[in-house]
């Protein structure tokens, strides 16, 4: 890997010596460089999990990718930058069904500094935007939204704070996105779970092309043939609002290029269906 080459992709500059400092940058940056998306599944083409190979789609072709990807390739970054990773495996809440994915279901990293834990993910498209401490569960405070960890025995949940409304009055909700444990994972573990996200009419990726990027002001996304703006009006990013637009195919290749700096070499056949329930075993 080159760590410089890397770093420039996600517009980091600069000594980058093995801080919290550096961690909370990276972490921001790549969130708001490198698209969270799912495309090559959509243009006929497999998700590949070998590290060079990953470089080679993110850092010199300049995509993005899912959770396996982005995390995956993220957590060797860290390694040779000289941080202390473990990577971790977490299974996500279906927010249909409210069921947990199975094991392997989305790929996190935990990084230590100086005895202090840090929770890592630029691989959920929608999650928090720098570390989170894992010493705490108290809520912690970022520019999209408030977040805490909540210990439960071995598991750990990570949660997001809402505002819902019951009986006309705002009431403020956490709700789990995704739980975890502290036990060390290896990367072919995922192999398997990589496959079913790929081929899955229960998975998210199977059943919907996706793209999107974290802004400075909300976020922005493309799924099948939608656009969704999503503008954050609070402080704390609790309230938000989203604006929808349908586009054409030529619209697509447009704000690809153009929005998350993406040029796919192979056709894109948008998909948006709706996502089979899996069976409740988790």
């Amino acid at each position: 890997m080159d760590v410089q080459k890397y770093l420039a992709r996600i517009g980091c500059s600069g000594p980058c010596p093995p801080t919290l400092e550096t961690l909370r940058y990276i972490h921001l940056n790549h969130l708001m460089t490198v698209p969270f998306e799912n495309l090559t599944i959509h243009t006929g083409e497999r998700v590949k999990l070998e590290l060079p190979l990953l470089y080679e789609k993110i850092v010199v072709k300049r995509r993005g990718g899912f959770c396996y990807e982005n995390n995956g390739l993220f957590s060797w970054l860290l390694s040779q930058m000289g941080f202390d990773v473990t990577i971790l495996s977490a299974q996500v809440r279906n927010r249909f069904t409210g069921a947990y994915g199975p094991p392997f279901d989305h790929f996190i990293m935990m990084v230590k500094l100086d005895e202090h834990r840090w929770l890592c993910d630029i691989g959920f498209g929608s999650g928090f935007q720098l570390p989170l401490s894992l010493e705490t569960d108290g809520p912690q405070v970022q520019s999209h939204g408030a977040y805490r960890l909540r210990s439960q025995g071995d598991l750990i949940f990570m949660e997001m704070k809402f505002e819902a409304e019951v009986s006309g009055i705002g009431e403020e909700t956490w709700t789990e996105l995704y739980k975890f444990t502290l036990e060390p994972r290896k990367r072919d573990d995922f192999r398997t779970m990589c496959d079913y996200h790929q081929s899955s009419a229960s998975s998210i990726f199977f059943c919907k092309s996706l793209c999107s990027l974290l802004l400075p002001t909300g976020r922005i996304t493309i799924m099948g043939r939608r656009l969704i703006i999503t503008s954050l009006s609070s402080v704390d990013g609790q309230q938000a609002t989203k604006t929808t637009t349908d586009l054409s195919d030529e619209e697509i290749t447009e704000i690809l290029k153009e929005k998350f700096g993406i040029v796919l070499y192979s056709p894109l056949t948008p998909k948006d269906v709706e996502i089979v329930p899996p069976p409740v075993t988790y």
